[in-house]
């Protein structure tokens, strides 16, 4: 049957891969290929907490070919010109990959695809983003009529599970790049990579019957002090984790629930995944969000580069946001309720155009997505399609009561407030000055007084959004 190429690109899983499973229909001998492209790893938005996540999971990936006589052949340079030497070297007449819809690797493989035999199979969504339209024919820009349809066409879009392949025969004499060179200079990342460690603490969140994580995930996802959500965004990044896979749990989920409260759960986690599908279909379609408004809205941003340093390096003396911000620089993730708290405080209270906090989030997120990460910014921001009201501005220390109550998350990650008694951990500025000295954070010395007045700033937000707005 001849050889075929599975290009891995963020598809570095085994299981359920729907490019390597043609692949492996159409040839007898399949030759795992990653290529190394420099216009995505020395880009601006390269991370280096999320590159060692990515060569950690390409280690794994290497580690699961080869009982099943496998290899992964790392090559480095052009892209185009890689694939022409490899067909050429090895002899084979296909090469299979999952499609990617960002306006990068769409680009990249259309470009590809004249003159050289790439054929995409599945995709980084579950449904195309040319499939979820309106009867005329446009795309939904509105979450919620998105999700409706979305939700009609799954059961059709999913397919069968595919199971991990017994055997992979790759050629021994093919060259690649030295996979523990490329890990020299590797940080350990807060998650630990491959397949394996994505597909185990999804079981562990929707495992126990009536008492899985799932189930709480409604009343627990906002509470920043405990491990109330998956934390699996890092492996559907990189596909370690099938996106079809975790929606056929979460479907599964909701029908196996216990009870009505169990049931919103189930449906509330299966939501987060359609909203990651909704911005990978907003950017498919509409490709200029990732430098521009949505919206047609000309925002005059004050843009103070003192104010966004201390936002940061998490010393805006808003303990909430500095806990997230210090948790982003130190882990690489921070919790979605958080990423809300810290984006409105940026682009609403210091109005600091979204652009520059999407930057800074892509530079140390280790999950870091163009089409999620640019959704979240302007939904936030007021500017996005399915955006927040412009007139939505988080209040940083109710949030902070709200979803921190005791502090613990603030403790954990803002050192300095640690010995603080609970009812000034929200708001330390508010501390008596004995009881400053008693607990020995000077606030203005020790840890900072808050860099602006949220009521204030509040005010002046919604005068410069309502002038604004389309």
């Amino acid at each position: 049957m001849g050889r075929s190429i599975w290009w891995t690109r963020r598809d570095l899983r085994l299981f359920d891969n729907q490019a390597l499973g043609a692949a492996l229909s159409h040839s007898d001998q399949v030759i795992p290929v990653f290529i190394l492209d420099d216009n995505l790893l020395k880009s601006r938005y390269s991370s280096q907490k999320r590159l060692s996540f990515l060569f950690g999971g390409l280690q794994k990936l290497n580690q699961d070919l080869q009982p099943k006589g496998g290899r992964l052949i790392l090559r480095r340079g052009p892209v185009r010109h890689s694939l022409i030497e490899l067909l050429r070297e090895t002899g084979a007449d296909a090469i299979y990959a999952e499609a990617d819809y960002s306006p990068y690797a769409r680009q990249r493989d259309d470009d590809i695809q004249h003159g050289l035999p790439l054929n995409l199979v599945g995709g980084t969504a579950i449904l195309h983003p040319g499939s979820v339209l309106k009867p005329d024919g446009n795309p939904y820009t509105v979450f919620t009529p998105f999700s409706r349809v979305w939700k009609s066409q799954i059961d059709a879009g999913l397919g069968s599970i595919i199971p991990t392949p017994e055997r992979i025969n790759t050629p021994d004499n093919i060259a690649s790049e030295d996979i523990n060179v490329l890990m020299e200079g590797y940080q350990e990342p807060l998650f630990p990579p491959g397949e394996a460690e994505g597909r185990k603490r999804l079981q562990a969140f929707i495992e126990g019957e009536a008492s899985a994580l799932v189930y709480r995930y409604h009343e627990n996802r906002n509470l920043l002090g405990i491990d109330g959500t998956s934390k699996i965004s890092p492996y559907l990044r990189f596909g370690m984790l099938s996106p079809r896979y975790v929606a056929h749990l979460a479907l599964a989920a909701i029908q196996k629930a216990p009870d009505a409260t169990a049931r919103k759960s189930a449906e509330t986690w299966l939501n987060e995944l359609i909203w990651r599908e909704f911005y990978i279909h907003i950017l498919y379609h509409h490709p200029r969000v990732r430098k521009e408004n949505f919206r047609q809205m000309d925002i005059r941003w004050e843009n103070d580069e003192d104010k966004f340093e201390a936002w940061r390096e998490g010393q805006t003396g808003y303990p909430i946001v500095d806990a997230a911000m210090r948790q982003l620089r130190e882990s690489g993730w921070m919790h979605n309720r958080a990423r809300m708290i810290v984006a409105s405080f940026l682009t609403k209270d210091l109005l600091v155009d979204w652009r520059w906090g999407e930057d800074w989030f892509m530079k140390h997120l280790i999950d870091g997505d163009p089409s999620a990460n640019n959704g979240g910014w302007q939904w936030t921001a007021g500017t996005g399609t399915d955006a927040a009201p412009y007139f939505r501005i988080f209040n940083p220390t109710s949030q902070s009561r709200k979803v921190d109550l005791n502090g613990t998350y603030i403790r954990r990650w803002v050192p300095e407030l640690m010995n603080i008694p609970d009812e000034f951990i929200h708001e330390p500025w508010t501390m008596p000055a004995g009881l400053q000295n008693k607990v020995g954070v000077k606030i203005g010395m020790d840890y900072p007084l808050p860099i602006i007045d949220h009521h204030w700033a509040r005010a002046r937000a919604l005068d410069v959004y309502g002038k604004a707005k389309p």
